[in-house]
């Protein structure tokens, strides 16, 4: 079961999101406002997504995934061949 939680102002989130943006780093940040880090990057990746910068899952994420996992076995396979 969830907690109920910390609410966080709008404009509060938007300067962690910009300082991640700066430093490159939501966990640094994270620290440097007692923050979870988890949290952090949850708000920047709804901020990128809510702004088109990630694109939403769909079928045809579908199926390149599942062509990257083949791919991944495939060469799994090669390196357990090549260790013995």
């Amino acid at each position: 079961m969830r907690g109920k939680g910390k609410r966080y102002p709008e404009e509060f989130k938007r300067q962690i999101i910009k300082e991640v943006e700066e430093t490159g780093n939501a966990t640094l940040v994270a620290r440097r406002h007692d923050l979870v880090p988890g949290t952090v990057t949850r708000w920047v990746r709804e901020s990128k997504k809510e702004n088109g910068l990630i694109p939403n899952y769909n079928y045809s994420n579908n199926i390149n995934a599942k062509s990257l996992e083949e791919e991944n076995e495939q060469l799994k396979k090669i390196i357990r061949r090549k260790k013995i």
